[in-house]
Order: structure tokens, then sequence, then C-alpha cells
């Protein structure tokens, strides 16, 4: 029998919602027979099956790529027949060779290093059979969460076993480089998109024609990643809107009936690349992707890595979603065969689909333990954490304090049934060793063992040194942060106005969103519902008292609120920091690659002298967050150059807002356009 695990969830999860652990049964029988087992998924009613060559032929054929090559010949100067075989290369590198027996040999593969790495691998079994069942009627588009290169392997594996049909991925051209893992992933079902595509239009357009007839066709499940890249910081990134509009299109021409969108939440509680994102986070270079490299990184075979969950959501249908939100009919005044860039309802219907998908992610993710654990030990001083530590009964108690607050607020958690509160912390310390460590009654922070250096650490060093432990457990904290932050948010918001008009503190809200708006996931339109949800959920726990006009502090608000607005302290201070650097220096124009190393090595001055309590200011993640949200509120603005983009501050602007978040001046609403990236 499968282990099973069962918990109650919001968005994308159903009461009592069963998870099997896909490895139990597995563990006792052949590698070799899972791989050979009969594959035979539902067929896909709507369409004839395509072979790989035919859905190339087609794309190379389509009038679109016809029209889009002669504009292009003509803009250059070059024949129809070049470009055309330019289109027939840049296909070629792109494009997927989905086969089954290298399927099999994935599956071989990955379940042997699953076993090794996860003491579970649970899956909801209804959310696979929603899956399996969507599969067969319609073009469905698989939206993981992406927090580690696993992430696509797993969704491989369990569809493969579970009879579903294999998905074709995009993933990073970089990923196709690597020597024979980049053929093997290609033929697994992986088609390779470049990092940085710019204005080159055959590219354009043979990517957005290769994605349509994949949708049109029916070829297979298509997965991709919403957040656009991979997360460092374990939280939730804005998504990017290119290939959401391209999955959208054949609907919104009416060449498809309906797209079906189906959210994945996978949830780990030891992500492979822990110090890796943190060491990339404080400006090491993230390494190249090579054969060599994933061989030298065998090594994290010999770890191990606790459990993962996979939550299939529920299947959405587009159709119904975008109702009333766009007018097809538009699409009927010119010929479907056309370039047509997304006009702004579309744009508008895109982001909001491409935001709730993620909110769905985050709703349907697990939370564990150790994320609720590490929220605790970051409002410890770094001085304490790392020298006296915290007595492991209070980490204990408050934890569970934190569990109960967590439960109220709707999330799911990942808490082991069978074991002892204090058995499952302490469990959880022993594998996050790399991260915190347990002596004499008390949990430490972990600093790198650096005894076998010549010189003695600088302080700059030393301080980077903390600055990868903490950044680690941040990320962890990261995990967790979904289900705080908007009753965080109106804490935050009590604190700043020092107000208790429903009003005022709206208003507060609403900017404290606007700035926040690269850090924590927000759906475009629901501030007044993200509001209330937050007064509700605070009213709940009875942290405060809410009636048409005021919201008041109650008698639990003294313990909840501070905790609350403890937890986006150290966005607070960060974002300060950088508004006090760019208001202290003297040029008002710079590049990011000159903004990223000066406000590091500012931070870093402030951090040794102990003014800035907090590490994650060090963090470049947060950096081009702040460079966002000012691009945004407008206080910055972007000036294009033929080398770099230049970034132009406006002191005034970025010292106002500054001075809002603080306090010192009343907050209000941004009217700035939200930042819609194709």
């Amino acid at each position: 029998m499968a282990n099973t695990y069962r918990g109650l969830g919001k968005i994308g999860l159903q009461d009592d919602e069963e998870f099997v652990d896909i490895l139990e049964d597995k563990r006792h029988c052949s590698d070799l027979s899972f791989a050979f087992r009969t594959f035979s998924p539902p067929p896909y009613k709507g369409a004839a099956p395509c072979s790989t060559a035919e859905l190339n032929t087609a794309v190379l054929e389509s009038q679109y790529l016809r029209y889009v090559i002669g504009e292009v010949a003509g803009e250059t100067g070059s024949s129809e027949e070049e470009v055309r075989g330019e289109a027939r290369r840049t296909l070629g590198e792109m494009s997927q060779n989905l086969q089954l027996r290298f399927i099999r040999l994935m599956a071989f593969t990955l379940r042997k290093v699953f076993k090794r790495l996860f003491s579970a691998i649970y899956v909801n079994i209804e959310g696979l059979n929603a899956l399996q069942q969507a599969a067969q009627e319609g073009p469905v588009i698989l939206m993981p969460n992406h927090r580690s290169y696993v992430d696509f392997l797993v969704v491989s594996y369990i569809m493969f076993s579970y009879d579903i049909p294999v998905p074709v991925i995009a993933a990073g051209i970089r990923n196709a480089g690597m020597k024979i893992v980049g053929e093997i992933l290609r033929r697994s079902g992986a088609f390779f998109i470049r990092r940085a595509i710019g204005s080159d239009k055959l590219y354009w357009a043979v990517l957005s024609e290769y994605v349509r007839t994949i949708v049109r066709k029916g070829f297979a499940p298509l997965e991709f990643f919403v957040e656009g890249l991979r997360s460092r910081t374990l939280k939730s990134l804005p998504p990017k809107l290119g290939m959401m509009h391209m999955i959208l299109e054949p609907f919104f021409k009416g060449e498809v009936f309906d797209v079906t969108l189906l959210p994945i939440s996978i949830s780990y509680d030891r992500v492979l690349e822990e110090s890796l994102l943190a060491h990339e986070l404080l400006g090491v270079p993230k390494p190249r992707e090579s054969t060599t490299g994933l061989l030298k990184a065998t090594k994290v075979l010999q770890e191990n890595y606790g459990c993962m969950h996979v939550n299939f959501g529920r299947p959405l249908s587009v159709r119904r979603l975008c109702e009333g939100k766009i007018n097809r009919c538009q699409y009927n005044h010119m010929p479907r065969d056309l370039p047509q860039k997304p006009n702004a309802e579309a744009q508008a219907c895109g982001s909001w689909l491409a935001h709730l998908m993620v909110r769905v992610q985050e709703e349907g993710s697990l939370t564990s333990p150790w994320s609720l654990m590490a929220c605790v030990l970051l409002q410890v001083p770094t001085a304490a954490l790392t020298e006296e530590g915290l007595l492991f009964h209070q980490l204990t108690e408050q934890t569970l304090w934190l569990r109960k607050l967590a439960l109220e607020f709707g999330a799911h958690l990942s808490w082991p049934e069978k074991a002892s509160d204090p058995d499952v912390m302490s469990s959880a310390v022993a594998l996050h060793r790399s991260v915190v460590y347990r002596k004499a009654g008390r949990v430490y922070l972990f600093l790198a063992d650096e005894s076998e250096r010549k010189h003695p650490l600088s302080p700059e060093e030393d301080a980077m040194r903390t600055a990868t432990a903490l950044l680690m457990l941040a990320s962890y904290r990261n995990q967790s942060l979904h289900v705080f932050v908007r009753p965080a948010l109106l804490a935050l918001a009590v604190s700043v106005t020092k107000s208790t008009q429903r009003d005022e503190l709206l208003t507060c809200f609403c900017f404290l969103q606007d700035v926040f708006a690269n850090e924590f996931i927000f759906i475009p339109g629901r501030s007044s519902e993200d509001f209330e949800e937050a007064c509700s959920l605070l009213k709940k726990c009875k942290a405060v008292h809410v009636s048409q006009r005021e919201v008041t502090v109650s008698d639990a608000g003294p313990e909840v609120l501070p905790f609350l607005q403890e937890l986006l302290r150290p966005f607070v201070d960060s974002y300060q920091l950088m508004f006090r650097f760019l208001c202290e220096e003297r040029d008002c124009v710079f590049t990011e690659k000159e903004f990223l190393p000066a406000v590091r090595a500012f931070a870093t001055k402030l951090i040794v002298s102990g003014e800035l309590p907090t590490y994650e200011a060090l963090s470049s993640d947060v950096q081009k967050n702040v460079l966002s949200a000012l691009l945004r509120l407008g206080a910055v603005t972007k000036i294009k150059t033929s080398e770099n983009n230049q970034y132009k501050v406006n002191k005034t602007a970025v010292r106002r807002t500054g001075d809002m978040l603080a306090g010192r001046i009343p907050p209000q609403i941004a009217q700035a356009a939200p930042d819609a990236r194709l």
C-alpha cells in the first residue's frame, strides 16, 4: 500500500484530498520493469495524431510564417529562400523530438535518482485523474511553479507513471548545449528558447507559430513556467507574459474552442540548489549548464532532501475565465494569419490570467514546519542567532503559535501527523543542518568553516559568510510568505499611518502593494478585495475589530500585529536603504551593472558598522526589485542607449516614496501603468 497524506487547502485543492507517495510501491520493484511498463495514454480526441516532423512542417508552411519571411526578406535585402533557410535552422535549434524510448530512459534514470534524493514524493491522485480527462478533450497547458531544476523532470516522470501524455516543455537554450544530456532532454520533450530574443522578428515568428501550432493541433500537453525563471528566493516571481499570449492567441482567434490551464504547485522540504541560489543572490556568477557540471553535482545524491509534494490543480477553462474580459469579435476584422501584436485588452487579460495562475500555484502549495521555523528564527537578531542561539523549546512554542495562525489564515500544511511536535521540529533542524544546528538545547545559525584559510576573515568577508546562511534561511521563510502577506501589509499600514480609519488604511495598503508588487503576487485590479481579505483574516484571529469606518486593534493584536510587521521588516529596511543610496549618490544616471555592486558595497559597509540589521539588502533580487518598483512608480526612468540601458533618478520622487513608506507623509496610491513585459 502507498503512503497517504491528507490535508486541507483553498484554491486548487479539495477538502480531504488524498496525496499518495509515488515512491513507496516503486521501491519494491525493478527500475527496469518500471521503465519498460506498458505506456498507453488515452489519445486526444480533438485531432488526428501528429508526428514531430509533421508538426515542424506545419510551422514552416504556415501562412503566418510565410508572411513574416516575406517581410524580413524585404527589410534585410535577403532572398526569401535565404530567410526561409534561417527559419528552418531556427526551428531545428528550437524544436523537441519526443520519442518513447528516451522517455523510458529518463524514467529509468529519474526513478533511481529520486529514490536516493527524497524520502517521499507525494502526489494528489484526484488532480491527476482530472488532468488525464482534460488531456483527452482539448489543448492542455501545464503551468508549474519553478523552484528547482527538478521541477520539469518530476512532472514528466509523474505523467509517465500514470499513463498521461508526456508534455513538451519550454526550456532555456543553454540546456541544449549540454553534451549528450541536451539531446536526451530534446528527445524527452524539451524545446529550447533563447533567453534574449530582443527585436529578432524572425525568431519571434518561428517561436510563436511553433507554440500556437502545438496548441491548435493538441500535439501534446504544453508545459512552461509562467514565472519565466527559476526563483532564487523560493517565492513567486511576477509572471512573464510572452508565452502566455502565445498560448491564448489560438483561443482569442477562434482556432480552438477552449484551452485548459492546469496550475501545478511543487513544494520542497529542502531544495537541492539552496547554497547555489544564495551565492547567486550575493553576486557569484551562476555556473553554466554543462554535462561536466552535472556529473560533478552527483555529490548531491549523498544528501537527504526530505519530501516533495506535487499538487496538480483543477483544470481551468480559458473560455470561462475570459468571459466578459475580452471581445473576441475584434479578431474577425482581419485575417488570422497576419501578425498581430496583442492590443491593450488582450494584454490586460493575459496579465490577469498569468497573475491568477501564480496565485493559484501559491494557494496549492504546502507549507512545511521548517518554513514556519524559518519565519521565527529570522526575527531573532543575527548576532544572537550566531553567538547565543535560540532555546529550542522557545523555537518550538513560537512555531506552534505560528502554525495556529497559519491555519487560521487558510494555509495548507505538510505537518506529519504521527510524530510529536518536538520530534517534527528536531527532524527539520537535522534535515537543514547546512543552515542551522542544535547544540546544548539551543539552535544556532550555521556558518561555513573557514579554518583552512591562511588569513583571517575581513569584516566584509565575514558579513558575506553570514549573509549566505541568512539568505538560505530567508528562502525557506519565503515559501510561506504568501500565507501572511496580505494581513502583514495591513499590519504594516496600521504601523505606518498610526490611524484606525478604513479609508486611510486602504490607501496605505494599496500604496504598499504598489511598492512591493515585485516582491509578492497581487492580481491586478484586486487591491480592495485583498484589503477586505486582510481585514477578515486579522478579525478571524482576533487581532483587530472591523467596522464600516474603522479597524482597531483588539486583545490579540499586540501579539499578532508586531510579528506580521517584522515579517516584512527586511523588505522595508532593504528598500529604504536603496532609496537612501540613490538620494546620496552624486550621479543621477547609472546602469544596472553599476548599480548592483555599488549598492551591495554600501549595504555591506552599513552592516559591518552595525547600522543596518538586515542582510537581505545584499540580495541582487531585492536590489533589482527596488529598481523595478521605482520605474513603475515613476521615480526612475529608463534611457535606452546603443550599449546598455541607463536609468535616470528623480531624487525628489525617490525621497518622497521613502517618506511615505516611513509614515513621515501620508501615502498616496501610485497611478503608474503596470510593467507588462512581453
